[in-house]
């Protein structure tokens, strides 16, 4: 088979580099294309998950992530609109910064509306949400140890894992879980003893 002057010869796809693949995607059909798609995503869905693990921190949206940034590379390569293949790795980078940002963003605006407009919103059928008592939380807060409340505010506000908490504190990962587990119980155990107090 010949297309734009060069012979294209059935090949396993998984023997051919990301280049290879992205101009059989390109070329269509008569070029193995659905194999050269399965291949590409195979072989790019396993990064592009961990890329959504890493900054997203949630295996659903990492899964999702990875269909949704694959399928946008696979219909521009189809539409020929990838000009370089050679950079294919870099444009899915490109692509899942881009959708990353994109969903932070509107979880961020789904955050600032539902703060803004909460009052507005019909409650029917589900019971009132407590507010919360931030002199309350302040004061157990307070009751904790230096260690539990940097482990809390590292993990919890920050959003670090236990290993980066550990690292930052020179704990074992372990250790860093066993300190969270024991500060959000007694953190607990304060605000529900001053609630029934209250």
């Amino acid at each position: 088979m010949q297309r734009a002057g060069v012979t294209l010869l059935p090949v396993d796809a998984s023997a051919l580099g990301d280049a290879e693949l992205a101009r059989r995607i390109t070329a269509g059909a008569a070029a193995g294309a659905s194999d050269a798609e399965a291949e590409l995503y195979l072989r790019l869905a396993p990064r592009v998950r961990l890329y959504g693990l890493r900054h997203l921190r949630d295996e659903e949206a990492a899964a999702d992530l990875a269909q949704q940034v694959l399928l946008m590379t696979i219909e521009r390569l189809r539409d020929g609109k990838i000009r370089d293949p050679e950079r294919l790795a870099s444009y899915v980078l490109g692509m899942c910064r881009m959708v990353v940002l994109d969903i932070k963003r509107g979880g961020g605006r789904r955050e600032r509306l539902l703060r803004q407009f909460a009052d507005d919103l019909p409650m029917a059928g589900v019971a009132a949400v407590p507010r919360l008592d931030t002199e309350r939380l302040t004061a157990c807060l307070a009751g904790l140890s230096e260690r539990e409340r940097s482990v809390l505010v590292l993990t919890v506000h920050s959003e670090r894992t236990a290993l980066e908490v550990a690292e930052d504190l020179g704990l074992t990962a372990a250790n860093v879980r066993v300190i969270r587990h024991r500060a959000l119980r007694r953190l607990r155990a304060c605000m529900d003893g001053e609630a029934a107090a209250s």
